[in-house]
C-alpha cells in the first residue's frame, strides 16, 4: 500500500489521483471517479470533490492509497 502525504486537509478525491499520477490527467481521475471506479474506505465513491483526510485509503484498479498527514 502507498503512503500518500498531504500538507493540509481536505483534499478534493480527484486530486489525490491526479497528484498522484494514477491517473493522466484530472479530466481522467473524473471520469474514473464517476464511473465508479474508485473506492474510499472501501466503499465506491461516486463524488469528485469528496474530502480526503488523513486516514482515508483510497483505492482505484490495483493501487491503494493511505493517506497522512505531514
Amino acid at each position: 500500500m502507498r503512503e500518500v502525504e498531504i500538507t493540509h486537509e481536505p483534499v478534493a478525491l480527484y486530486k489525490i489521483l491526479k497528484f498522484e499520477g494514477v491517473v493522466a490527467s484530472g479530466g481522467e481521475a473524473k471520469s474514473a471517479i464517476d464511473d465508479g471506479l474508485v473506492s474510499v474506505n472501501g466503499v465506491v465513491e461516486t463524488r469528485r470533490r469528496k474530502k480526503i483526510i488523513a486516514g482515508d485509503v483510497v483505492e482505484y484498479r490495483n493501487e491503494k492509497m493511505t493517506i497522512l498527514l505531514v
